[in-house]
Parts: C-alpha cells; sequence; structure tokens
C-alpha cells in the first residue's frame, strides 16, 4: 500500500504550495468519500484544460500552470491524492491524435504524431479500483463545446474530448468511473506505480524539432483555440 502513497519526483505533494492548498481546502477534515470527490472535482474544473511545456514536469510545477491536459492533470490528480492518504496508480495509453482536432489544425495538426501519450489515475477505495479520466475538460470549457455542437448527442470526437456520449459525458465521481477521452485509446502500456515510472518507458514520439516547435508555438496556438471556445457566446 506504501507503494500507492510514495512521494516522487514529478508527485512531490510535500511542495509548499500543494501543502497550502490541502490546509486551505480543509481536504483531510472531510470523510474519504467527500475528500476525493473535492479534490477530483478541483483538479477538474480549477485546473483549465490546456497543454503544459511537458508531460513529465512535477504537481507544483501543473498547480502553478493553473491549466493541464490528461497527462498533466492526472500528475496533480494523484498528488493531491497521495497528500490525503489516497492510494492510487497510473494507467498508461496512446490515443487517436483525431481527438485533438479543432484545438490544433492545419499543417500543425498534419505534423502531430498520429499517437498520443495518455494516461489516467486509478484508485483504490474500499478493495476496489475506480478510473478517474473525467477530469480533463473542465466544465465550463465542456459545456461552450457542447453549446457549439449542440445538435450532437451521441459519438464526438474533437477539441480534447472523445465519447459516445458528449450530450451527458460520465464526468461526476460518485463511486464510479469516468471517461472523456477513453473512445480514443489505440495501445494500452498497461499500469505503473508512478508517473516517474511511466515516463521513464514511454514519451511522446517528437524528435527534437519536433518539440521545440510544440513547446514554444504549437501548445500556445492549442491554447488559444481552446480559450476562444470557453470565452465564446452560442446561441
Amino acid at each position: 500500500m506504501n507503494t500507492y502513497l510514495k512521494e516522487t519526483k514529478i508527485l512531490d505533494y510535500s511542495h509548499e504550495s500543494i501543502q497550502n492548498l490541502i490546509k486551505d481546502r480543509q481536504w483531510n477534515q472531510l470523510d474519504t468519500i467527500s475528500r476525493v470527490k473535492s479534490i477530483y472535482n478541483f483538479v477538474r474544473d480549477e485546473i483549465k484544460f490546456g497543454y503544459n511545456i511537458s508531460d513529465d514536469i512535477a504537481a507544483s510545477a501543473i498547480l502553478k500552470d493553473g491549466y493541464g491536459q490528461c497527462n498533466t492533470k492526472a500528475t496533480l490528480l494523484m498528488s493531491l491524492l497521495r497528500a490525503s492518504q489516497i492510494p492510487n496508480r497510473i494507467h498508461g495509453f496512446t490515443i487517436d491524435k483525431a481527438l485533438q482536432k479543432g484545438a490544433i489544425t492545419g499543417m500543425w495538426y498534419k505534423l502531430s504524431p498520429n499517437n498520443i501519450l495518455h494516461s489516467w489515475v486509478e484508485i483504490l477505495l474500499n478493495g476496489q479500483w475506480y478510473f478517474l479520466e473525467g477530469i480533463i475538460l473542465d466544465k465550463p470549457y465542456l459545456t461552450k463545446l457542447q453549446e457549439k455542437y449542440k445538435d450532437c448527442k451521441t459519438t464526438f470526437c474533437g477539441y480534447g474530448a472523445y465519447t459516445d456520449s458528449f450530450e451527458k459525458p460520465p464526468i461526476d465521481w460518485n463511486l464510479n468511473n469516468t471517461y472523456i477521452q477513453d473512445k480514443g485509446i489505440n495501445q494500452d502500456f498497461g499500469l505503473f506505480d508512478s508517473p516517474d515510472e511511466f515516463y521513464a518507458k514511454h514519451t511522446q514520439k517528437l524528435n527534437a524539432f519536433k518539440r521545440f516547435i510544440f513547446q514554444r508555438i504549437v501548445r500556445h496556438i492549442m491554447n488559444r483555440n481552446v480559450q476562444k471556445i470557453r470565452n465564446s457566446v452560442y446561441l
């Protein structure tokens, strides 16, 4: 069990910013179910959907950014949960790049890798593992996306979502599994005790030039496209 509560370089939950957050939110004073739900909702909605400089940055850096995608939000969720004595592990995958269409367009989409590194968090409660992928899109962003594509009620792929239940995706946690990108999974890497272990074996397949372009140009374009959706008004 200590393996699933261990602090690591990436899961740096002793960092002052993380400890202050936990104290301010009084998460450790809540019962276990309420604690998980409150931390989950914080990462989903108060950490906006967006693209960080890298997948393998520390939880404290993600908290400072105030935004994240599947892998970085998973890191922050794991760190906050471990600091609050909720055992967890990470499940690694790749997903089809089609679900990022719209957030990334034109030549940048064509140049992006076909398979995108992906992960979700699994938590252990009362002897059962729950899969938590539904944190990726913050609700304000998802609501605007649903308004933009209001005629779509079932399968939707793009702008960071790939789900068969676009009208009501299973993103709320109450002793259940949550998902928002799971339909895009095309390769399963299995389970890892920590993100550190996962990224030591699997990284996004980009050469040095493409990595530089993503970090300096492409991710900022993607973040602007996401923010445009979030700030739009749809009738």
